[in-house]
């Protein structure tokens, strides 16, 4: 029996009614909800997670806009989205950048997919961090339950994951 995961990505207050909210990451906040509830797999959510000091941070001096700040409201995950992964007893991790790198409890997975928020920063990261990684593991991408910084970057995020040997599910 294949062995998979429904990683979620960055799914917090601030990248969807907040700091850096758009419209395409609020439509996709019910629609991952359900996905989680329905999903055949465990399920792991990141949170996006800086410090006080993030503006002084090298990433802050290249996306000056506080957001994710540990035990704020913005770091928070969507309540909608939160109540699915208590009630699938989702596993919660915090990373400090983009891309996380302490993905080795995935090493016996047949499969991930990946869903959330933003495509072309950190979606696009852990795919290819994954796939480099483990590169027999199947990565997928659903497309329809990520949001980009705007639709162009998340068009050309999925693009890129496809050259990277990413599943994009359309």
């Amino acid at each position: 029996m294949k062995r998979k995961a429904l990683i979620v990505i960055d799914m917090q207050n601030d990248f969807v009614d907040a700091a850096l909210a758009n419209a395409d990451a609020q439509a996709i906040v019910k629609p991952i909800a359900e996905y989680i509830a329905d999903f055949d797999g465990d399920i792991i959510a990141t949170r996006d997670t800086h410090c006080e000091d993030y503006l002084s941070s090298p990433e802050g001096k290249k996306l000056p806009v506080a957001h994710c700040i540990k035990n704020t409201d913005g770091w928070q995950i969507v309540p909608e989205i939160l109540s699915a992964l208590e009630k699938r007893n989702a596993v919660i991790l915090d990373k400090p950048t983009f891309g996380y790198l302490g993905w080795d409890m995935l090493s016996a997975y047949d499969e991930v997919e990946l869903v959330g928020t933003c495509t072309d920063i950190c979606v696009v990261s852990n795919a290819l961090i994954l796939k480099a990684k483990f590169p027999a593991l199947t990565v997928k991408v659903n497309a329809k339950l990520c949001a980009g910084t705007t639709n162009e970057n998340h068009l050309a995020a999925l693009q890129t994951m496809r050259m990277c040997q990413c599943e994009v599910l359309d």
